[in-house]
This record gives C-alpha cells, structure tokens and sequence, in this order.
C-alpha cells in the first residue's frame, strides 16, 4: 500500500504543480494554458499506464478539458473588470465551433507521434510572438474582421487550437490588438475564446477515443478524469492571480521568458516525436 502511494505522489505533485501554472498564465497571457499542461501531461500520464501511441492523444485531449475550467475562470475575472467584448465572441462562435470539429476529426486520423510534432511546430510558431519585437502597437483596422475573413481566422483558428490542445489566445490577441483593441481588452476576451475552442474539442476527443484500447488508468475517451480534476483544481485557484498581474504589471520581461519556456518545449518536442 505504501508502494503504491508512493507511485502517485509524483504524478500528482507533477499535475497539481501544471495546474498552478497553466491557470497563472492564463490569467495574465490570456492563453487556456495548453502550453504548459501538454508537455507535463505527456511526461506523468505514462506513469498512469497505457500505450505510446495513446498518451499524446490523451494530453491533447485533458488539456482541452482543462481549458474549460481555467478559461471560464479567467473569463469571469476578466468580466467583473468589464474587458470582455461579449459581441467579439458571439460572431466568432459558430466557426471557432465548426473549426474545432475538423481539428478533431483530424487528430482522429494522425498517429501519436505526428501529433507531438505538429504540437512542437505549433509551439515554435507561437513563441515568435513572445521572443519577437511585439507588433500589438499596430493597427491595421479599427474593426474586427468581418465576413469569409472572419470565418476563416476563426475556423482556422479552431483548427489549430484544437490539434494542439490549446485556448488559441496568442492568435486571438494578435487579431485584436491589430483591430484596434488595447492589450487588456484582447486579453479579457481571449480567454473567452479558450471558453469556445475547449468545450467542443473536449467532447471531441471524448467520443474518438471512447473505443481505444490501452489508455492511462482514468481515462474517459481521450480525456484523463483524474488529470483533469487535478490541473483544473490547481488552474481555479491561480488564474485570477494571472488575471490581476495582467491588469496591474508589465508583461515584457514575463513575455520574454515565456517565449524562452515555449522554445525548449518546442526542442524537447521534436527530439521525443523522432525518437532522437
């Protein structure tokens, strides 16, 4: 009995410890915190048992259901402050939803091991808008895309967020700020649209996987209950903190070691989905 406690210290220290972190980033990046939940999810939900070619859909898919918790906490933190351009989530809804549908389709159909590298890649695009100099200061617009733009930034969106198991705040904020938005605004309803990308994508991966044999003990589909309660539980209590941090402290130097952290897990990524 004590061996087997034992066994569960250390997955759980290491998922309650990604929880913390993925809400605190959520909260002050405006992101749904895949960025951190994925990469530890691959190294503790081995030790829950199942198969390679099980577990990168798995963090996928419990990062995902993560996302919902964290993004509506930081979603109501961000309202009570009045930041949240309710009518910007609206119209981008239904495609964000449709996109997330092809995104899982799509996972449903790729092994393991490209889904690691498609996430690597997706990281390593996403930290060029941490490390880069920030192009936020532009504007290109003074209203959001509207029409078959808008429905391709937001399917496209979709997509991509839900083949990584991400929020899609990086994209989200970028789109704002060059509409004019300022950084708060974007980043109040980017966690809203972490809200939109999480829940369909959830259900997605739930359904694919729910015939698979050789998951992590827990495992519902291609989401792992006990991970998910774990990070979410931890993500709940940190995300408002994020969320005060983002209205009160400069995020360049925060942004900068973000970047940093996403370039490694990037690295470490690729090296593992080549088996390096």
């Amino acid at each position: 009995m004590h061996g087997e406690m034992m066994n569960w210290l250390a997955p759980l220290a290491a998922m309650l410890c990604a929880g913390l972190v993925a809400g605190f980033a959520a909260g002050i990046f405006g992101i749904g915190g895949g960025f951190v939940v994925v990469p530890a999810l691959l190294v503790v939900l081995p030790l829950l048992g199942g198969t390679h070619e099980a577990i990168a859909h798995v963090a996928i898919g419990t990062s995902a259901a993560t996302i919902i918790v964290t993004s509506i906490r930081s979603l109501l933190a961000h309202a009570k402050r009045g930041a949240v351009e309710f009518e910007v989530l609206k119209a981008w809804a239904p495609w964000i939803v449709l996109g997330c549908g092809a995104g899982v389709l799509l996972a449903g159909h790729v092994d393991g091991d490209t889904l690691k590298m498609i996430f690597a890649t997706g990281v390593a695009l996403m930290s060029l808008n941490f490390l880069l100099p920030s192009i936020s200061g532009k504007v290109v617009s003074d209203t959001m895309p509207s029409g078959i733009v808008r429905m391709g930034i937001a399917g496209g969106l979709g997509t991509f967020s839900s083949l990584l198991g991400i929020g899609g705040g990086v994209i989200a904020i970028m789109v704002m700020t060059l509409c004019g938005r300022t950084i708060h605004r974007a980043i109040a309803t980017a966690s809203g649209i972490g809200t939109l990308i999480a829940i369909p994508t959830t259900i997605g991966f739930a359904i694919i996987g729910f015939r698979e044999t050789g998951l992590p003990w827990g495992s519902l589909g291609y989401i792992n209950v006990p991970a998910t309660l774990a990070i979410a539980s931890m993500s709940m209590l940190t995300a408002p903190l994020g969320v005060a941090a983002a209205h009160s402290l400069p995020a360049g130097p925060l942004k900068k070691i973000f970047g940093v952290y996403l370039i490694v897990i990037a690295v470490v990524m690729f090296r593992n989905a080549m088996k390096l």
